[in-house]
């Protein structure tokens, strides 16, 4: 959907094992959600994205947690958690169908799988430099700046451009599902300004995701490419 090329080297398989593993950790740690109501609304609304997202050997599951936490992940596999603490951000369908279509774009676009292999490169490099400094003055410098410098300047970069790619398939994704994709841009207003709230100052360069103000402005630059997608839901 983003023409984006990808370097991986996990398996699927391997990578969807670790996600069911990874989502019956959480469940045994994090309490499920008893709240009937907002739990058939994350059903409706999951299932409608999923059945847009192309990813037919998912087993999809949506299970919403319940934790002051405003987060959500989806997991290889299909596993999909939402936290009780973003539903107020949320707002109503369309808001929580933003949310779900970033997640599930994760899983579409294989990010995990992608981060896996990035770090399987970066340490094989790291092992490489010190092996060949291992006897030059350089060597214990090496050894110290390698970590922090390749996730400034490697890790933490990629994590911001794979952020700004779900947000792409997922705008497609909410859309095909029905949902108005210009709803994103509200949601996202919303999450930026509970971010303001709750006093997150991490410079740009040490954040996982994008600037709010600059991931508002891409999605709303997005928008006619969404909404050529856009089908209203007939259920």
């Amino acid at each position: 959907m983003t023409g984006r090329s990808q370097f991986i080297m996990t398996p699927s398989g391997q990578e969807t094992a670790l996600g069911l593993s990874e989502f019956d950790k959480l469940k045994r740690e994090v309490p499920v959600s008893g709240d009937a109501a907002k739990t058939a609304i994350l059903q409706k609304v999951g299932r409608r994205i999923a059945e847009v997202s192309g990813m037919e050997e998912a087993q999809w599951e949506f299970v919403l947690f319940e934790s002051p936490q405003a987060n959500a992940f989806c997991l290889p596999g299909g596993k999909v958690e939402i936290y009780t603490g973003i539903l107020p951000i949320t707002r109503d369908e369309a808001g929580l169908a933003t949310v779900i279509g970033h997640e599930v774009a994760h899983a579409l676009a294989r990010h995990g799988g992608e981060r896996m292999s990035m770090a399987m490169g970066l340490q094989m490099l790291g092992s490489v430099g010190t092996v060949a400094t291992a006897q030059s003055k350089y060597g214990p410098v090496f050894q110290q700046m390698y970590a922090p410098a390749s996730q400034v300047a490697v890790a933490l970069p990629h994590s911001r451009v794979q952020e700004s790619s779900a947000d792409e398939i997922g705008l497609i994704l909410m859309a095909k599902a029905g949902y108005a994709p210009q709803s994103a841009v509200g949601f996202w207003q919303r999450f930026s300004e509970y971010n303001r709230t709750s006093g997150n100052q991490t410079p740009w360069f040490l954040r996982t995701h994008p600037l709010d103000e600059q991931r508002i402005a891409k999605i709303q630059s997005l928008l006619p490419k969404a909404q050529a997608e856009f089908r209203p839901a007939t259920r």
